[in-house]
């Protein structure tokens, strides 16, 4: 069983296994990182948490960057004027995504912080069809519509027990948006890990130069060790994501991103005594099984394509003898491959 391919992607069903565990730890990871950052904010202010983690994670993306590009001039590198004006934006998009949702973590469940972002698969989707253009069909728009209103039962603005630091939450998931479209956009003569050590340096000095404004309190031993754990565990996060998404199918491994919820939720109930409501956990199930269909429905856009053109690159033009009937398949492929760009 574990050596055979599935159908149309040549990867087996063991390296989509392993896709799909690399994906659920990469979540732990991420979790458990938002987990010691909440801990250190009982002790330490947003932007002092912010900066000393910076401060370590800049430091080994930094010998990582070196080792994979080769010594210190490779870091410094003339960009094009565009490459630039990306980076910018995405800098903005990542320091405005921290920023605002540990805003929120810090005042708010982790369990409901940390549904309120499963949105983000919905808002890239809509994101990509506002603004890059892309195809976007009644069906995924129908269950973006859904998976907000999946939102709106989380947040409950207006309802009793509302917290407004939800309004926080949702503020980091366009924030995230911009920086994932945006992210499209980097030339691929540009590295990952270079793109990855810039940003953290961006967020490290903005911490830094924003510091003044919360002040510097003491740090002591307990509240360093867990930002030395947030730094380790945000690192196996960013690798084990990267690792995952290389290994197995993205439609089979993507939707495994949602077991961060589990984590949230045990998180929140032995760490912190937190207990998300029903409502927090319906909205939580709407959001998963709308982000679900969308990578499903992706997955099936993108197999009929894919075969769409290797039928069309495959038709002999020089045999008309069977011409009609080939045209035919391929008229076929099209309309296939139409009714589902309509989704």
């Amino acid at each position: 069983m574990s050596a055979e391919k599935t159908q149309n992607s040549g990867i087996s069903s063991a390296e989509n296994f392993k896709g799909a565990a690399l994906m659920a730890l990469s979540q732990a990871a991420f979790v458990f990182n938002d987990a010691f950052m909440k801990l250190a904010s009982a002790d330490l202010s947003l932007f002092q948490t912010i900066f000393l983690r910076g401060l370590f994670t800049t430091f080994f993306l930094g010998l990582i960057a070196l080792k994979i590009m080769g010594g210190p001039r490779a870091l410094v590198r003339p960009l094009s004027k565009p490459d630039r004006k990306i980076l910018s934006l995405r800098v903005v998009g990542e320091v405005g995504a921290t920023l605002c949702y540990l805003t929120a973590l810090f005042n708010m469940p982790i369990a409901n912080s940390t549904a309120i972002l499963q949105a983000l698969p919905l808002a890239v989707t809509l994101g990509a069809a506002l603004f890059l253009g892309e195809t976007v069909g009644w069906r995924r728009y129908s269950a973006i519509a859904v998976g907000f209103i999946g939102v709106l039962i989380i947040v409950r603005p207006g309802a009793e027990g509302f917290n407004a630091y939800s309004f926080w939450a949702l503020a980091a998931v366009v924030f995230i948006v911009l920086r994932d479209l945006v992210t499209k956009k980097i030339s691929n003569e540009i590295p990952s890990i270079y793109v990855a050590l810039l940003t953290s340096i961006a967020l490290t000095v903005t911490a830094g130069v924003l510091l003044p404004t919360s002040g510097w309190q003491a740090v002591e031993i307990k509240p360093i060790g867990y930002l030395t754990g947030a730094g380790c565990l945000l690192m196996v996060g960013y690798l084990s994501v990267i690792a995952a998404m290389r290994t197995g199918e993205i439609s089979f491994v993507s939707p495994f991103r949602y077991t961060i919820l589990i984590w949230a939720i045990l998180l929140g109930f032995f760490v912190f005594g937190d207990l998300p409501d029903k409502w927090t956990i319906i909205g939580s199930l709407i959001l998963v099984a709308t982000g679900g269909y969308t990578f499903y429905r992706e997955h099936k856009l993108n197999k009929c394509l894919a075969s769409e053109q290797l039928h069309h690159d495959t038709v002999d033009l020089g045999d008309l003898g069977d011409w009609p009937e080939k045209t035919t398949k391929l008229e076929t492929e099209l309309e296939k491959a139409e009714e589902l760009s309509n989704r």
